[in-house]
């Protein structure tokens, strides 16, 4: 199989789909591996890192598309690349298709065989996005206090106070992944954290791990009472494949003071505020109801070397099986594979999906 690997075309996305390190293994495999020139320099691996390893160097990003069986990125495809996209072509990376109907449409149009990381499950785990949503909620904190700086327009409260002083106050909604790195960073700088969670199994796991945050059972309720005295609100919500429910609507903001901060992590879904849009690195905030918004939809890509090593460490086997292997037999050997399956032969093979946009559910047949 010739396996491609194109440099992501996103605003200041700088991580790269695979390592040098991951590409000779797959070249050990007997597979070819292309990648297009200045894929990973943004993150310090040259091209001649990749040549050391095997790999062939692509000057053209179509050339990618047009040769590779597999296509691997980290970003979903942008429009100018839906037309690059071809029948019995596998694209590995994240789609997030239930924030984007233009997308999906363009996938089914495309015929490729199209198998998102985001909905990769093993045990009721999301292994392929975990590594992910690990960085974007320690990195909310980072950014969700930088922001509350006053010369970034924020209300210039420290998250951790000082001596006399009290300390920010810190509301993650969502206790998996995410949120528990929100508030293990929070926690860490000082700020007084509270998590809500729905799953009571959850809450009592974080209580004894977490014994320094807060934990509160998720409800409307809780949050108009929380809502008027925080300072950095962090949305960590998750329905795997599915768009992000809306928990904080635009009167629920008004209730916040002004030059608070939100961080929307969920934006990739779609966003949990019903002001959040998606915004760049290069230009990450925007001011709703006073409310300072950090929405940028690929967050992790602010770190992106760390990002590309802990995302290359999950999906390197996943690649070489999709790779050795036909897409039946490849589901079978890794079962979690199959529900990451989005898009086949034109139909949407992912339920939360077609129920998002509205569209018919085909379930997979390898016939």
């Amino acid at each position: 199989m010739i396996i491609g690997i194109p440099k992501e075309i996103k605003a200041q996305e700088h991580r790269v789909a695979l390592l040098p390190s991951a590409a000779y293994q797959l070249i050990k495999h007997g597979h070819k591996v292309i990648v297009e020139s200045q894929a990973g320099a943004g993150i310090g691996f040259c091209d001649d890192n990749y040549r050391q390893a095997g790999v062939e160097i692509v000057a053209s990003h179509a050339e990618i598309f047009a040769r590779a069986d597999m296509l691997v990125k980290v970003k979903e495809p942008l429009p100018e690349e839906y037309p690059l996209l071809r029948k019995d072509q596998i694209l590995f990376t994240y789609l997030h298709l239930a924030a984007s109907r233009p997308l999906t449409e363009a996938l089914q149009k495309s015929g490729a065989t199209c198998i998102a990381y985001e909905t990769v499950r093993v045990n009721n785990r999301l292994p392929l996005l975990e590594p992910m949503s690990e960085i974007a909620g320690r990195m909310s904190v980072l950014v969700g206090g930088y922001f509350l700086a006053k010369h970034t327009g924020g209300k210039g409260v420290l998250l951790g106070g000082v001596p006399g002083v009290l300390p920010g106050k810190v509301v993650v909604i969502g206790g998996g992944t995410a949120g528990v790195n929100a508030a293990r960073m929070g926690t860490g700088v000082g700020a007084d954290v509270t998590i809500l969670e729905v799953d009571l199994e959850r809450m009592r796991f974080l209580d004894i791990t977490m014994s320094t945050a807060h934990t509160l059972f998720s409800s409307e309720a809780s949050l108009l009472d929380l809502l008027p005295s925080v300072d950095l609100l962090i949305g960590a919500v998750l329905v795997p494949g599915a768009k992000a429910p809306k928990l904080i609507t635009r009167e629920m903001l008004r209730l916040m003071k002004p030059n608070s901060v939100v961080v929307d992590i969920a934006i990739d879904q779609g966003g949990c505020l019903e002001t959040s849009r998606p915004t760049t690195h290069d230009n990450p905030t925007f001011v709703e109801e006073g409310v300072v918004h950090y929405c940028v939809a690929n967050m992790p890509g602010a770190y992106a070397r760390t990002a590309t090593q802990a995302l290359t460490n999950v999906t390197s086997r996943y690649i070489e099986t999709l790779a050795d292997l036909p897409l039946a037999e490849a589901f079978e050997r890794a079962p979690g594979l199959r529900e990451g399956l989005s898009v086949y032969k034109g139909g949407i093979t992912c339920k939360v999906v077609a129920e998002a946009h509205g569209l018919d559910y085909t379930p997979f047949s390898a016939t």
